[in-house]
């Protein structure tokens, strides 16, 4: 390779490989060598590249100003230097750098995580299409109602949550950050709705606004979204004045936060609020609160939790029938659904009675299309249907978490963060729930139940997700490379 020329950027160590490589030799062979530099004579152009801060700046002699190569676009974009395309410069941090992806130092490499990721979140939303129409058709017809009618229902909302993830990744990490406060104090609005004439009471909780059996809404998975985008910032913003004002600098934070909780807590869905308790204490986590102050609230919010468990007697009717041996008198009353969900994996052994042939979904198991699906692919699909689903939930944390250790934005590095333990969190829960592990809470299974508010707003959250990946320098190379 050529003698590279003082003060020229070496190639990028970004995976781009051959092509960028021919770009950059032919390059600085060029500006070596001014026999090969036509119509010059004695005005020859002198670049010279000075770093400062985040800004990339060329000075050019001459009547001409000879533009950027294609490689050095590349290289600077790579390395987080264009204006446009950089993170804040009070928000970067040291970052895991891993050079060789060789044998199972693979499943550290960013690209594969990229895409592992994106091929993982179709996959899961194609499924849980096909799930929810045969888990809903016994159900639709035995209310005189076509039997696509879910189906048709859940394509849509797929539709739309595809149109809003294609459009969220191409949306700048910056300006995400930008609208976070004003997203949450919007979800908490909607939120306070369900108080009003226009709230929706389903199976206890008033926790939809809408027009039951017509259309309807829950407020709280934009809640969700909302608080992953903004507590990340709000934790590391306050964390900056800390030393200067104590515990007040949290205050605001904590006052939007509790906000979150009450407005959910209002219709009575704890379950809700325990997914949105985890996404705020994983942001305080990585955020740096003080940890004397998190192992206090955190000692708060358990005692807060049973005293909402032990003031309910629906809530407790679940935990006991969850966690001691079912009555006969129990059969057809707080163990009925949990029980049939047992039934409904069992069935299934290895590789399942068929799509299509599942018996519990013959109105012997509740909501079968929504909270309770995993049973339904369980019995349908066997264990290896089932093992896939948990796969795919597991690809989608793994992902999200290599590519947040190895992006220098903090902000964008903990905003993954939150939405993969949402994710795979709520994921988990619902399927420990099937699996008789935990109390019916009535959190829905994210990309796969039905339900269009969950399946566009995680979709939606894949698409800001992808779009704080690429905040991670090989994959901005890589997506830069195909644009040349």
């Amino acid at each position: 390779m050529p003698t590279a020329a003082p003060n020229s950027p070496t190639p990028p160590k970004t995976g781009c490989a051959d092509m960028a490589r021919r770009v950059y030799n032919r390059d600085e062979k060029q500006r070596a060598d001014p026999a090969k530099k036509k119509g010059r004579g004695s005005r020859n152009s002198t670049s010279k590249i000075s770093r400062t801060g985040n800004q990339n700046s060329a000075s050019i002699d001459g009547d001409k100003q000879q533009s950027r190569s294609r490689i050095s676009v590349l290289y600077h974009k790579a390395k987080g230097l264009s204006q446009s395309d950089n993170p804040l410069p009070t928000d970067t941090s040291d970052t895991i750098d891993v050079t060789d992806y060789s044998g199972i130092r693979a499943l550290l490499n960013p690209l594969w995580c990229y895409y592992g990721f994106r091929i993982s979140v179709i996959a899961l939303t194609c499924f849980g299409v096909v799930m929810v129409f045969s888990a809903s058709s016994v159900t639709m017809i035995a209310a005189n109602l076509s039997p696509w009618k879910q189906a048709l229902s859940q394509g849509l909302y797929c539709l739309i949550g595809l149109l809003v993830c294609v459009g969220a990744m191409h949306v700048h990490s910056d300006r995400y950050r930008k609208i976070s406060l004003g997203f949450v104090i919007f979800s908490i609005f909607l939120q306070l709705l369900t108080m009003t004439p226009l709230g929706v009471t389903i199976n206890g909780n008033t926790g939809w606004i809408g027009i039951k059996n017509k259309f309807t809404m829950q407020p709280a998975e934009v809640m969700k979204l909302a608080l992953c985008m903004w507590m990340p910032w709000a934790v590391a913003r306050a964390a900056k004045r800390y030393k200067t004002q104590g515990f007040k600098a949290y205050l605001p934070m904590v006052v939007v936060f509790l906000a979150c909780l009450g407005a959910v807590m209002l219709g009575g869905d704890l379950g809700t609020a325990l997914i949105l308790v985890a996404i705020g204490v994983t942001a305080m986590l990585v955020g740096g609160f003080p940890t004397k102050w998190l192992v206090g609230s955190g000692l708060a919010l358990v005692v807060l939790v049973v005293l909402f468990v032990i003031t309910s007697p629906n809530r407790m009717l679940r935990i006991t029938a969850a966690y001691r041996p079912c009555p006969a008198s129990a059969l057809q009353g707080e163990c009925y659904q949990s029980m049939h969900a047992k039934y409904a994996m069992a069935s299934g052994g290895f590789f399942g009675v068929g799509i299509g042939n599942s018996r519990e979904k013959w109105n012997y198991l509740p909501e079968a299309h929504n909270d309770f699906i995993f049973a339904i692919i369980g019995e349908e699909t066997g264990f290896v249907g089932a093992a896939a689903v948990v796969i795919l939930f597991a690809i989608l944390g793994w992902c999200m978490f290599v590519i947040a250790l190895q992006t220098p934005d903090k902000y964008a590095s903990r905003v993954l963060i939150c939405i993969a333990i949402w994710i795979v969190g709520q994921a988990l829960v619902n399927i420990m729930v099937v699996i008789g592990l935990l109390p019916v809470m009535g959190v829905p299974l994210p990309f796969v139940s039905a339900g269009g508010s969950s399946l566009v707003m995680c979709l939606f959250a894949a698409g800001v997700a992808t779009s704080m990946m690429k905040m991670q320098p090989q994959i901005h190379a890589n997506i830069a490379a195909q644009r040349i």
